[in-house]
């Protein structure tokens, strides 16, 4: 099947001292989406948080029809870009997130966050979204959470510091590291229990 596409380091923050380096995924027959998808379902099972992959509106073009009990989509076009990955709510925050992946050993590439999800991470922002990216660096095995707004400000002043790459020491500095775990095996709720909520509970925040 054919699909088109549309054409179309100020921050400083505490690195996680607890962090260790992650178990492989080799051999396990997963990627790291559908790592965050089994860890999604979990939480989902758990009662603990709802979350959820987003899906991307698809215009359907041809579809072919070997027979008539089946038929098979030959060309479509993706109606919009996307935002971001997944979104959800947790202890009654909203969630939007975006996972990337990368085969380099120390940096992550900003060619990978585009204008359109730089642009609605702002503003899920604005309306006080916990709002992050998941960076799995394959070669290392090792995985981070980034809050948003330190990734923003990086491809936002690129024309000042001229890096077309993240290095990892930032991401080191400035994001968490996730020890990846058994269930979940992306436990990044526990990043945002305890580096982000800091503990408070959500109805004394509201009070």
């Amino acid at each position: 099947m054919t699909i088109n596409y549309p054409n179309g380091m100020k921050n400083k923050r505490p690195s996680n001292p607890k962090s260790s380096k992650p178990k492989t995924f080799s051999n396990r027959g997963m990627n790291f989406e559908s790592y965050i998808n089994q860890s999604n379902d979990y939480y989902l099972e758990k009662g603990i948080a709802v979350i959820h992959k987003k899906p991307t509106p698809v215009q359907i073009v041809q579809v072919n029809y070997p027979k008539r009990s089946a038929a098979v989509i030959t060309e479509a076009y993706f109606k919009e870009a996307s935002t971001t990955d997944y979104n959800g709510i947790y202890k009654g925050y909203y969630l939007d997130f975006e996972a990337k992946e990368t085969k380099n050993k120390t940096s992550f590439p900003i060619n990978n966050m585009h204008d359109h999800q730089i642009k609605h991470m702002k503003q899920c922002l604005r309306q006080g979204g916990i709002v992050f990216i998941l960076i799995w660096f394959s070669t290392l095995k090792r995985c981070f959470y980034l809050p948003s707004d330190v990734m923003i400000d990086f491809v936002e002043n690129t024309h000042i510091h001229g890096k077309k790459s993240m290095p990892l020491d930032m991401i080191e500095s400035t994001g968490y590291e996730i020890s990846i775990s058994a269930y979940p095996v992306i436990a990044y709720l526990s990043i945002i229990d305890q580096y982000i909520l800091k503990g408070d509970s959500h109805d004394e925040t509201r009070a």
